[in-house]
């Protein structure tokens, strides 16, 4: 172990070794995007220790505030999925993905799913590894036959898939239906701005991640993962859904009170029954994609959601004019597009710093998101052709004239409404949001007045030093996906907590994967399960 280092000393080192990553310009995708932080959230949330320590809202009598927070996160995930019922956040998309499959499992009594084979890539995996030792078999979706049987519990699709293609879905969700099937749609919140909703197509489970609301790519995360599940006269599903859902209920003075509910889900209460043992939430950020609703409203978000569109229908057409081709047509915000020379490309786009994703027919895929500018489009249009006589004024001026898809009579277009309420549609100025977020602040006792209780994850200090590093884009300007080549800082810092933690704890060998305590204890159980099979005794499965 190194000798201890002063706050100061810290920075400058972390500083140095942050610098060791390349920051490019990532057009990558795969569900992970470039997105503007508001200032006004950065400050006087991810960085206020009235927010950043106190997110477990396990006492109602002292969390009012976090908790109306965190119901302005679920009714912007109930508008926009068009889906009535949704949970206070999960871990991430890919374990939402893997929890839907379980929960279908669960409410139908049923054991096999169908994934779509066009799922981004870290779905896919995730899922086969949590549905084995559920017992649920998985099998790959035909699209072309609705491969859809009465033993299935449920389908599993990409919306927009992963090569960002728009796919109508009514037959599929027809047939899916007829065979008692549930149908999980995995969806991207800024797109469903735009296109129709889950509930609108008739889905019965949403699941993806809120991180382009706001919240940094951060070489992977740590980003808010939702879920919502339509509603029947019993509320089935939401009865088994899993995570943590916030209420509305009534004080003892007869006032309005919001708590925790439906609580005998839980695994603190309802221990090995529990309907998810992944009961933790990403609180700070599902604050933080809140906000970032609240502060923009429908209509700023539906405009940002244009600009992306329109910029990458602007994309699309330039290519078919230099002779690419394009294999979607509809789309929202990415493009699979056939390039000659690929060795050529790289080095072009290495020579604009920038990152691409590259599929394995030798076709690129290039994702745009609201940092995209003028400028980007003219350095993306070169690496793609070479050559780029376009200025940003020529850009600027077609993309803002430019039609586009979902712009207009397209029948993927969305015609429901969403966050009507008040709260989304009063506070888009500073000042006003400031004052909205202090109101909810005061409501709360955080470490800024005493010690807090109920569990270890409550009860640390984030450091004010340990919140300066996350506003370096050395450290969140990073997609998951990038080179491993560019991000240098990030593998020396993995290897020196790994070798740390492994000190400290004796053990020979540690993994910073699991990105939550409960995460944690199931990857433990999977590696344990995983250790007994390759010792040949796989009917050792009781703990």
């Amino acid at each position: 172990m190194p000798p201890a280092a002063d706050e100061y000393s810290m920075l400058r080192e972390l500083k140095k070794i942050s610098e060791m990553n390349k920051v490019y310009r990532s057009y990558i995708g795969m569900g992970y995007y470039d997105t503007i932080v508001p200032a006004v959230i950065l400050r006087n949330i991810t960085q206020n220790i009235g927010w950043i320590s106190q997110y477990t809202p396990y006492q109602a009598e002292i969390s009012q505030g976090r908790l109306e927070s965190l119901l302005n996160f679920q009714t912007m995930i109930a508008d926009l999925t068009g889906l009535p019922s949704t949970n206070a956040s999960l871990l991430d998309e890919s374990t939402a993905v893997a929890e839907a499959i379980a929960l279908a499992s669960r409410a139908t009594k049923r054991s096999k799913a169908l994934l779509d084979p066009f799922l981004h890539p870290q779905n896919l995996d995730v899922a086969r590894t949590r549905s084995g030792p559920l017992g649920i078999e998985l099998f790959e979706l035909s699209f072309d036959s609705c491969n859809i049987e009465k033993d299935i519990a449920a389908v599993v699709v990409q919306y927009p898939d992963t090569e960002g293609r728009i796919r109508d879905l009514d037959k599929l969700i027809a047939k899916a239906h007829e065979q008692g099937c549930l149908v999980v749609l995995v969806c991207d919140l800024m797109a469903l701005t735009l296109l129709k909703s889950p509930g609108d197509l008739g889905a019965d489970i949403a699941v993806g991640s809120a991180q382009r609301f706001g919240v940094p790519l951060g070489y992977g995360g740590p980003h808010p993962g939702f879920m919502a599940v339509a509603k029947d006269s019993k509320n089935t599903l939401g009865r088994m859904m899993p995570g943590r859902i916030i209420g509305v209920s009534r004080g003892a003075n007869g006032e309005k009170a919001l708590r925790l509910a439906l609580q005998t889900r839980e695994q603190h209460i309802r221990r090995d029954k529990a309907t998810s043992n992944i009961c933790t939430a990403q609180a700070l950020l599902a604050n933080m994609s809140a906000m970032y609703a609240v502060y923009h409203g429908p209509k700023r978000l539906i405009e940002i959601a244009r600009a992306i569109h329109k910029s990458t229908a602007y994309l699309q057409s330039e290519l078919e004019k230099a002779g690419h081709h394009v294999s979607h047509k509809d789309y929202f915000d990415t493009l699979k597009v056939s390039v000659g020379d690929l060795e050529s490309f790289k080095q072009r786009a290495e020579e604009k710093q920038m990152n691409f994703r590259f599929f394995s027919d030798g076709c690129v895929g290039v994702s745009l998101d609201e940092t995209t500018k003028p400028a980007d489009l003219v350095d993306i249009l070169y690496v793609f052709n070479g050559d780029s006589k376009l200025t940003e004024d020529d850009v600027a001026n077609v993309v803002h004239e430019m039609a586009s898809p979902l712009i207009g009579n397209s029948p993927h277009a969305r015609t429901s409404s969403f966050l009507e309420h008040p709260i989304f549609n009063s506070y888009h100025s500073e000042p006003q949001l400031v004052r909205y977020i202090k109101r909810l602040e005061n409501k709360d006792v955080s470490l800024a007045h005493s010690m807090i209780p109920l569990g270890s994850c409550t009860m640390k200090l984030n450091a004010s030093s340990q919140l300066i590093p996350i506003t370096w884009d050395s450290i969140n300007g990073l997609h998951p996906f990038a080179p491993v080549s560019q991000a240098t800082g990030y593998q020396k810092i993995f290897a020196d907590v790994e070798k740390w933690l492994s000190e400290i704890t004796g053990y020979d060998k540690f993994s910073l994967q699991p990105n939550s305590g409960a995460n944690g204890e199931y990857a433990g159980l999977l590696a344990i399960r995983k250790y007994h099979i390759n010792s040949g005794q796989e009917q050792r499965n009781v703990c």
